[in-house]
């Protein structure tokens, strides 16, 4: 496999920055964006006089002042941080078709690879991005170079709020190794609670344990564990403006609920509606997120991994009721629940490794198959599972 070279711009607290850059009063003062009018309101973003105050993403507002009493507080405004990114990306593209937005959060990836001849060295082109954002919009943004996109954005997690890193191929490990496992992409707080029960801090840590011992942990997770720790990812830059392919459903409760037969019955109609839309195209998917929207606008993303990949409605609901397991921590209501299967491929062609396993799937794929039959003909009401109704 041919080396690349991903470079990782990142303007820190992009919203702030952008908001600076409308009003100027606003530098130097902590500011915080959230919606106002609810002290549960979520934390949108914050400066960095904010975050030294302990403020953080996702944290109530009412808490969020509460230790950081003199904060300018503004409402999210989308709309103007999309134009700021649709700018940002003007001034990466001379230099690479392949770059990749991670929303409109201030973060891009540039893939520099074999581009040398006609723009010099990777860490050249990253400091002439830098140097023209820095002269058009205002903005200093932290940059790094990597040999693949989870190095690149580690890199910068290091030195921000301002700076920048080179890593070279074949360093990844040895870069990662004395980190603590939180700055590690992909690793949410249930992993590091687990990790916590084995005293297991560093990256280093982690990485000392075989694929059988992280299989013992973490299931159906840990192969994404022992490729991240390792610093292995082989995603690549999407051409600007291409998002990678998902299939998405969505379903808005009625009233706020928090009950969970009504909350599982509608995660199950998504899972038959997400399973139909990838059984069409004969697509498989590998990874299921459930997004939760409660009630007071927090808004809460966990995943499953699917190994093999599936589009077998049983299995994507087992898949999508673990991680609405660990995406539903709080007893607000929920008013919005989303259902995504992304890292589609085409079904695999590992076979059950156990009898009673292969007849199970045998089962249940004859199930769906009838279902489907019956949906083409009479419509996809005309037969219900009951935790549906």
């Amino acid at each position: 496999m041919r080396e690349r070279s991903i470079i990782h711009i990142n303007v820190a607290d992009f919203a702030v920055a952008v908001e600076r850059l409308v009003d100027s009063r606003l530098r130097g003062r902590p500011v915080i964006i959230a919606p106002g009018g609810a002290a549960r309101a979520a934390v949108y973003d914050m400066s960095e006089e904010s975050y030294q105050s302990g403020v953080r993403k996702g944290m109530t507002l009412g808490r969020a002042l509460g230790r950081c009493r003199d904060a300018v507080v503004l409402p999210p405004r989308p709309a103007r941080y999309e134009r700021a990114m649709t700018r940002l990306v003007k001034h990466a593209l001379p230099f690479s078709p392949l770059i990749e937005m991670t929303d409109h959060n201030g973060h891009l990836f540039v893939d520099a690879t074999r581009t040398g001849r006609l723009f010099g060295p990777p860490p050249d082109v990253a400091w002439r991005i830098r140097k023209a954002v820095r002269t058009d919009m205002g903005f200093d943004p932290i940059w790094s170079v990597a040999p693949n996109k989870l190095i690149a954005k580690v890199a910068t997690r290091m030195v921000k709020p301002a700076g920048e890193y080179v890593i070279g191929a074949g360093e990844e490990q040895d870069f990662l190794k004395p980190l603590p496992v939180h700055l590690i992409p992909g690793i949410e707080a249930e992993d590091l609670k687990r990790f916590g029960e084995f005293n297991l801090t560093r990256a280093g840590h982690v990485a000392h344990l075989s694929m059988e011992q992280l299989n013992i942990m973490f299931g159906s997770r840990s192969d994404s564990l022992y490729h991240a720790v390792r610093g292995i990812d082989s995603s690549p830059v999407l051409p600007v403006g291409q998002k990678p392919p998902v299939v998405v459903a969505d379903h808005e409760f009625a009233n706020d609920t928090n009950q969970v037969a009504v909350v599982q019955g509608a995660l199950y109609g998504l899972a038959e509606r997400v399973g139909a839309d990838l059984r069409k195209p004969r697509l498989t998917a590998g990874r299921i997120k459930v997004l939760l929207d409660y009630s007071d606008g927090r808004r809460i993303t966990r995943q499953a991994v699917a190994h093999p990949a599936t589009a077998n409605d049983v299995r994507l609901f087992v898949l999508a009721k673990r991680a609405l397991e660990r995406a539903w921590t709080r007893r607000v209501g929920i008013r919005h629940l989303r259902l995504i299967c992304d890292r589609l491929t085409y079904p695999p062609a590992q076979m059950a490794l156990f009898a009673e396993d292969e007849k199970e799937n045998k089962m249940s794929d004859t199930l769906i198959f009838a279902l489907d039959t019956i949906r083409r003909r009479f419509g996809f009401n005309a037969i219900r599972v009951g935790r549906t109704l």
